[in-house]
């Protein structure tokens, strides 16, 4: 298996060779999120992953979800569209060089329980207070943070 390296600002960071959308769920119970620790870099993040042909985005997000985690889930909302250009994503498996593309949708659990996958070590309903101490991406902790904040979905800053 190939590693997922993460750039932010990063001058020294490869160029990016593809755009491809992706889905993530922000999935809230009580005072706790449903977080995956990944496989492919130990990093926990919110499931999530990429758009299929011939699927919603909508319907990414959940597939992804329940491949990663094992739990069902119901769209509710918007938390954000993430697009930065200088956060590149280097797959080491096949040298692809994506740029940041996530749309992370608010999703409640409707059935199912936490389940690792080949995509993720370890998954769990991490208490809110607990997450600030998680290894994570910055672009993790930003979406997280937002999510939490309950405020307008994110939308990136114009390019200046």
């Amino acid at each position: 298996m190939g590693r997922r390296i993460d750039y932010h600002d990063d001058p020294n960071a490869p160029a990016a060779n593809s755009v491809r959308p992706s889905a993530g769920a922000f999935v809230q119970r009580d005072d706790a999120v449903l977080l995956i620790c990944r496989s492919d870099n130990g990093n926990w993040s919110m499931p999530g992953g990429a758009h299929d042909p011939g699927e919603s985005l909508s319907r990414t997000a959940v597939r992804e979800t329940q491949e990663e985690t094992g739990v069902n889930v119901h769209l509710t909302g918007i938390v954000g569209i993430f697009t930065n250009p200088t956060h590149v994503i280097h797959y080491t498996s096949n040298d692809e060089v994506r740029q940041e593309f996530t749309i992370i949708y608010r999703a409640e659990p409707i059935s199912g329980e936490p389940t690792p996958s080949d995509e993720s070590i370890l998954v769990e309903w991490v208490p809110i207070d607990k997450i600030a101490s998680l290894q994570m991406d910055p672009s993790q902790r930003k979406r997280i943070n937002w999510a939490l904040s309950e405020g307008e979905p994110y939308i990136d800053p114009e390019a200046r």
